[in-house]
């Protein structure tokens, strides 16, 4: 199989994930997370390994805050520049649980072709 194909196969499918598991890891979270802290997490819930790169999750996170998805607040940081924190919305919660009927529903169909 050609290398550059599944990687651009992946690239595409996580392309569109990213915003349904930042969502999901911020719904899961009883406290604030800045985007680091969530890298960490969604490696640690992949044997240390994301899907995503680390850099791909900032600007999806700025774009679910910009959509009103999550809040976000900058505290300055003794160790380094400032962190910005984010919290799932409202809004947020009720757009995660339709974009989650929505991968269940494409996983159902997708999957309908995978098995025998």
């Amino acid at each position: 199989m050609n290398n550059s194909t599944a990687r651009k196969f992946q690239k595409d499918l996580n392309g569109g994930l990213v915003g349904l598991v930042l969502l999901a890891v911020l719904d899961r979270s009883d406290e604030d997370m800045y985007g680091y802290e969530i890298a960490k997490r969604l490696a640690g819930a992949n044997a240390g390994s994301s899907l995503f790169k680390d850099g791909s999750i900032y600007p999806v996170l700025r774009q679910l805050s910009a959509n009103e998805l999550l809040t976000s607040r900058i505290v300055p940081s003794y160790s380094g520049p400032p962190r910005r924190y984010y919290r799932i919305t409202l809004k947020g919660r009720a757009v995660l649980a339709e974009w989650k009927r929505i991968w269940h529903n494409t996983v159902s169909f997708v999957g309908r072709f995978m098995e025998p």
